[in-house]
């Protein structure tokens, strides 16, 4: 490898792209179009660096394996980067394969470490576990280290974990500073930030107020009924109704909830529940089959009573019950909530992410177009769509709940 090669590699790994460009600028071999491309990245060119990596891969012979997986890592840490989750994950995994084979542990661990990410973006956490698991930490650079330990964090805030969250970002903080990349530095900055920022908002007896992750935990741990509607599910410390695929059923506990420990009238439960304006008997019958419905699928933690006026909510040995909502409720929340981390994204990932059919997300997307929430660039199957972070909420922290098949 020559001087220039060396010395632009050192750059980019110093996350300086533009002094890398200057080494290599004029060169097409394929050394300088892989390190060009890497650069292109490290600006927010990721089309161009899409072309110039794929370039550099056929340059390299069929003896330079591993050149050529390299080269295969660097193009989906871009797909991951301008959230094409469709791209094609097994050719990463022939990588990391062929890396650890031939002795290249960092750039095999940085593989794994892409995987897990986008595995946490659709929400596969488990999974993202696994892959964390398998990783040689011996392998890490400062800077692998500190994209580990921001993983771990995701994965925790995710799961309502902000102890371990804050242990992890700790850590990532620790490998940042001998990492000495700024944009890294940032990056976990960004994220201690979002711990000290509201992720849900508590609603209890006509009042309500702003939660943090950590406040979010202790609730969960608390004698609380909960009715989550960050997720869809009623719980109770342990205990799980998940109500995400039953739509008027949630409703109806939502109501009820927010009510406790009064009641509420059948008139307004069938317009939460129903949007009926006008009730008239079949609407009345439909209301007492799904109160039915609900009472059966609560009976392990609640009870629905009738009243004079309506129905309450009783929980069984919960001391209040209070609601979970997001921080902000609107039509199409929850594909708002992902296009709020400032990334651009494609309709078929933002699908993938929330569980839905496109077209169902692409229904929403031009709704929220027609209003100016979001905004795409390119077209066809290079459309993106992005919006600018909304300020003072951490949207993503608490996933939503999948949209209904369109």
């Amino acid at each position: 490898m020559d001087s220039l090669i060396t010395a632009a590699a050192r750059a980019l790994a110093m996350g300086a792209p533009l002094d890398a460009l200057n080494q290599v600028a004029l060169r097409d071999d394929a050394p300088a179009l892989a390190l060009r491309g890497i650069a292109m990245a490290q600006l927010g060119d990721l089309e161009r660096a899409k072309v110039l990596v794929r370039r550099a891969a056929r340059a390299f012979g069929p003896r330079e394996a591993v050149a050529r997986a390299r080269c295969v890592v660097v193009e989906a840490e871009i797909a991951l980067a301008s959230r094409d989750l469709a791209w094609p994950t097994k050719l990463l995994a022939t990588a990391a394969a062929t890396l650890e084979a031939h002795g290249d542990r960092t750039n095999a661990a940085h593989a794994r470490y892409l995987e897990a990410r986008r595995l946490v973006l659709i929400g596969r956490l488990d999974e993202a576990e696994q892959k964390l698991a398998q990783i040689d930490l011996a392998a890490l650079t400062p800077a692998l280290r500190a994209s580990h330990e921001l993983a771990i964090a995701g994965i925790s805030m995710r799961r309502v974990r902000a102890k371990e969250a804050q242990a992890a970002l700790a850590r990532a903080e620790e490998a940042a500073r001998w990492a000495r990349i700024p944009p890294l530095a940032a990056e976990v900055e960004q994220a201690f930030a979002m711990l000290d920022t509201p992720v849900a908002r508590l609603i209890s007896r006509g009042q309500e107020r702003p939660l943090l992750l950590e406040e979010v935990e202790t609730l969960f741990k608390s004698k609380a009924l909960v009715i989550d509607a960050c997720r869809n599910v009623v719980r109770e410390g342990n205990s799980l109704v998940p109500l995400a695929t039953r739509p008027v059923l949630f409703a109806l506990a939502r109501s009820l909830g927010e009510a406790w420990p009064h009641d509420v009238a059948r008139d307004v439960l069938l317009r939460s529940a129903f949007g009926a304006k006008h009730a008239d008997e079949s609407h009345r019958a439909r209301l007492r089959v799904e109160i039915g419905r609900l009472r059966r699928l609560l009976k392990p933690i609640a009870s629905v009573s009738a009243t004079k006026q309506g129905f309450a909510l009783i929980p069984r040995s919960a001391r209040e019950v209070v609601v979970l909502a997001r921080p902000v409720e609107e039509r199409h929340a929850a594909v708002l909530a992902f296009l709020a981390d400032g990334e651009s994204w494609s309709g078929s990932a933002l699908a993938l992410a929330l569980g839905a059919s496109q077209r169902t997300v692409q229904r929403a997307l031009k709704e929220l177009a027609a209003t100016d929430k979001v905004q795409s660039y390119g077209r066809g199957r290079a459309q993106r769509w992005m919006t600018p972070p909304l300020a003072g909420f951490a949207t993503t922290l608490l996933l939503t709940a999948p949209l209904p098949s369109g």
